[in-house]
């Protein structure tokens, strides 16, 4: 079989596997409905134990943690966070802040970006709890999280990041700062599981969706925005898996379109080599956890552009590029990282990257899963997710 030819055939493949309604975002109604047996399993401890926890804890909101001491213009509503591996300058405590890679600043304020980490992991252990286990009470405690997150005017965040990973004395905000939204794709995926099982307010729904088209367009249209989108290296990588999410949320089929043609011409002709290494993630001082980080939006990226019937796994470009490749290429350090020479400052733990589950299943390719099985998995929502997705899907 020529090149084109298997190209073809795998393109038509994809097209026919992929579902008109794909709105269960990530998956697939056959595998959902083997998620839910395996849930009442083994899992049902942790799952139940993630969705106990969400259920007690939180609402969350930026308004309730405000940063004192930097100078910066940002409306209550809006997000703030600063740069984590920023730190005052030794020499002059006035001076601007200077960056040591790896190192992160424990004194940095971490109010906004802890509380929506934490309402981003209760959204998808309600949604798992509600349509994995049934349990009706977290559609009812989700109708509470989402309206003070998102649609409250008094508590909302606003639909942006111009304040996001700030670095004192050099700026406000940057683009890099949309790194922090990664785990919104985690609230995405929960909230349309709460939707399936039923119990979660249509308008809060609603108003959570025109958020996320909000959001989207600020990411594709601002100065933050668009820098983040090229900015060669994890984070361009997860910009497009985030807004390929929200697009797919929000039904923006023009946007997921673009964001599939961005992974084809810039993503990976830009960040990957003909071995399948990432060389501007090889370059950080926590080298093996960038690149693993990198290859788990890849792999989000391509899983989501599945179910829309496009193949991104198997995409190489005209020089043999391609990141079927770079999974590979990682997966032997992954499971043995004294192995790995280059620099790793900080302890490398595998438990939270789910790349080999992924692309196991959407190669497929059996050594991977072998491989994902292996590893140790973190009790997460959305490890948890990814997990019984892997271990009861169908690719």
């Amino acid at each position: 079989m020529t090149r084109r030819s298997f190209v073809l055939t795998t393109t038509a493949a994809f097209a026919a596997q992929a579902q008109r309604n794909p709105g269960l975002l990530y998956i697939s109604d056959s595998e959902a409905d083997r998620m839910r047996g395996a849930a009442v399993g083994s899992r049902a401890d942790v799952l139940a134990r993630n969705a106990e926890r969400a259920l007690s804890t939180g609402p969350w909101s930026v308004t309730y943690s405000r940063p004192k001491g930097l100078n910066v213009d940002a409306d209550l509503n809006d997000y703030v966070s600063e740069g984590p591996y920023w730190w005052p300058d030794p020499k002059d405590p006035r001076a601007p802040y200077i960056r040591k890679d790896g190192q992160r600043n424990p004194e940095r304020f971490m109010g906004n970006r802890s509380a929506l980490g934490e309402m981003c992991s209760a959204v998808l252990a309600l949604g798992m709890g509600a349509f994995l286990l049934k349990k009706p009470q977290c559609a009812e405690r989700a109708n509470k999280v989402l309206s003070v997150w998102f649609v409250d005017s008094k508590t909302r965040m606003n639909p942006n990041l111009q304040h996001g990973q700030m670095v004192r004395g050099h700026n406000d905000g940057r683009g890099t700062g949309i790194i922090d939204t990664v785990s919104m794709i985690h609230t995405a995926q929960g909230v349309v599981l709460l939707e399936a099982a039923g119990g979660l307010d249509p308008s809060v729904a609603a108003a959570v969706r025109q958020w996320f088209a909000d959001y989207l367009k600020w990411m594709t249209t601002s100065r933050n925005g668009l820098a983040e989108k090229v900015s060669g290296n994890n984070h361009a990588t997860w910009w497009t898996a985030q807004a390929a999410t929200y697009a797919g949320f929000t039904g923006d089929a023009g946007a997921m379109e673009m964001t599939w043609e961005h992974c084809r011409t810039y993503l990976v002709p830009t960040e990957i080599r003909p071995d399948g290494s990432c060389p501007r993630e090889e370059g950080r001082t926590n080298s093996l956890g960038y690149s693993s980080m990198n290859l788990d939006a890849f792999a989000t990226l391509c899983r989501l552009a599945q179910r829309n019937g496009v193949d991104l796994w198997h995409f190489h470009t005209a020089e043999g590029i391609g990141v079927d490749r770079s999974f590979r290429y990682l997966v032997p350090y992954m499971l043995h990282p004294e192995t790995w020479k280059k620099q790793q400052i900080g302890r490398y733990n595998p438990d939270g990257y789910i790349f080999p589950g992924l692309a196991g299943i959407g190669l497929p390719s059996p050594d991977l899963v072998a491989a994902y099985k292996e590893l140790p998995r973190s009790d997460s929502p959305w490890v948890q997710f990814i997990d019984l997705l892997v271990k009861n899907g169908n690719g």
